[in-house]
């Protein structure tokens, strides 16, 4: 089959191998001028440094096939991703453990009696959080929840953590001992040479055409015998029910020399901070060295015409645009939408190279 797709990031780009294995002829259409979506990396000409072009990715799931597959084409190196934050004028660790509760309340808790310290401070009256708000203070307190969650979530969704709900929440743990891993997951890692190069090696099959600077339309449709379509669902429908809502980031660039920060990510808590967190992206390739450094300011802010949508944004009410939209992807029997875009939700690497695999197994074995 003749199979056209939009986008060249890592949804499409699975589904192309594993169908141009299967001895299908894949087409992709890519708006940017390289592939790899939001994941692209690539290096500083003036320090060297190996900069995420578009906001940091750290790789870690608990998947091992997906952990095999993102090795088959490049190698991954053991990463850590240890986060600290910035907040009513001290540091701390993040997620908040054992160490983040001492330092904040002056104490020398063991994890027992950390774990009934904090459960004093919860609200137990709520049963079933449903809000992002509810959903701390069930579980961590006023203190917690104002010092570290209430601005950044403010200044990160532009909403009250009482219009979002409590699942962006349920992300972040909380740990009763001093572990400061941001993630639990069995494998974590940065490429070596990048996440560009690894999606340009699983691009790389004679049967897959990526053209840049390109885009596939609804248009488009009716010259292949299949779409599979990563672009904003909304867009494709030429936003007929309006636009759905998205955050997007502006970055400020700094150019320092030496260890400017002393980690990869510092997220500023406090509201009154306009960035939301400050990269080193040195930090980000610890087996590397560089006398100069990369820092970027993150400002998050609402999503509009001509800006590169990175979150989607879910509320607890719920969305009726979104639901009309579900319905019309529905209906359209010669397109499959995937990622994060054509779903619309927001997908971690390795849940978007999972669904990309279940996707084009499931789209194959109807064909069978």
């Amino acid at each position: 089959m003749h199979i056209g797709m939009a986008g060249a990031g890592l949804s499409c780009a699975v589904i192309a191998r594993a169908l141009a294995e299967a001895g299908h002829d894949i087409e992709i259409h890519e708006q940017r001028d390289h592939v790899a979506g939001n994941c692209h990396m690539e290096r500083d000409g003036e320090t060297g440094v190996f900069v995420h072009a578009y906001g940091p990715h750290i790789f870690h799931t608990n998947d091992e096939e997906v952990w095999d597959y993102v090795n088959r084409f490049e190698r991954f190196r053991p990463y850590t991703n240890r986060v600290k934050a910035t907040t009513q004028g001290r540091v701390y660790s993040l997620p908040i453990n054992l160490l983040t509760i001492n330092q904040f309340f002056g104490q020398t808790l063991s994890p027992e009696e950390a774990r009934a310290f904090i459960a004093e401070r919860a609200d137990s009256s709520i049963e079933d959080p449903q809000s992002f708000e509810e959903q701390a203070l069930r579980f961590i307190g006023k203190e917690l929840y104002e010092a570290f969650f209430l601005g950044y979530t403010r200044k990160q969704w532009g909403l009250e953590p009482t219009e979002i709900p409590a699942s962006i929440l349920k992300r972040l743990p909380v740990r009763f001992n001093y572990n400061d891993d941001y993630f639990e997951h069995r494998f974590q890692g940065m490429p070596e040479g990048g996440y560009t190069a690894m999606v340009e090696r699983i691009l790389d099959h004679d049967r897959i055409r990526v053209v840049l600077n390109s885009s596939l339309t609804a248009d488009d449709v009716a010259s292949y015998d299949h779409v599979f379509y990563s672009g904003p669902v909304d867009g494709y429908f030429d936003y007929r029910h309006g636009r759905l809502k998205y955050r997007t980031l502006d970055f400020e660039r700094i150019e320092a020399e030496g260890d400017v920060q002393g980690c990869a990510v510092m997220n500023y808590c406090d509201e009154t901070v306009p960035w939301t967190r400050i990269t080193e992206h040195k930090h980000f390739a610890p087996w590397e060295s560089h006398e100069g450094s990369i820092l970027f300011r993150e400002f998050s802010r609402a999503c509009e015409a001509d800006d590169i949508p990175y979150y989607p944004v879910h509320l607890v009410s719920g969305d009726e645009t979104l639901e009309r939209y579900q319905a019309a992807a529905e209906d359209e029997p010669n397109v499959t939408f995937v990622g994060r875009l054509g779903t619309y939700r927001y997908m971690d690497m390795d849940v978007t190279i999972r669904a990309a695999l279940d996707t084009v197994e499931a789209w194959l074995t109807e064909r069978a």
